[in-house]
């Protein structure tokens, strides 16, 4: 499985404006839902958040959940240049977001093979802070696919 045919320009915003973990999460979740559900995945995952954070550090963050709103998996990344504060394991302010949402029925168990997907390339987004360059949803697209093809 290849992150980068997941990717989708229009579900790739590298200026988010959010400051707050709630807000954020809702400007990711309206790249693919503007409708009464938004508030719903929202606060689904939200209440993950409160298991444990999904600031995994380093500047990274990859809230997920599961949702009987989505029927198939979706993926959404936001780039943040100042950093939000997303209670980071590192206490750190996070400022690249991956959010991974599935439905409960699964097949193939996507969720958990993109989730180590996303982790693996993260490592490499790090370094150097190869994250910051792109500047358009397909340059980040591309930088992920050239990542992938190194693994």
């Amino acid at each position: 499985m290849n992150l980068y045919s997941l990717l989708k320009p229009e579900r790739i915003n590298l200026d988010l404006t959010s400051r707050k973990k709630q807000d954020v999460l809702l400007e990711l979740v309206s790249s693919f839902r503007e409708d009464e559900d938004s508030g719903l995945l929202v606060s689904t995952l939200l209440k993950r958040e409160d298991l444990g954070s999904t600031g995994i550090g380093k500047g990274v963050a990859i809230p997920h959940g599961r949702s009987l709103v989505v029927d198939k998996l979706e993926l959404v990344v936001g780039r943040s240049t100042k950093g939000i504060s997303f209670d980071a394991i590192d206490k750190k302010p996070v400022h690249l977001f991956f959010l991974i949402v599935a439905p409960p029925q699964d097949p193939g168990n996507q969720y958990l093979i993109t989730l180590g997907r996303v982790a693996v390339v993260c490592q490499e987004l790090l370094k150097r802070k190869q994250y910051e360059k792109p500047q358009t949803p397909e340059e980040f697209i591309q930088l992920v696919k050239e990542i992938e093809g190194n693994l």
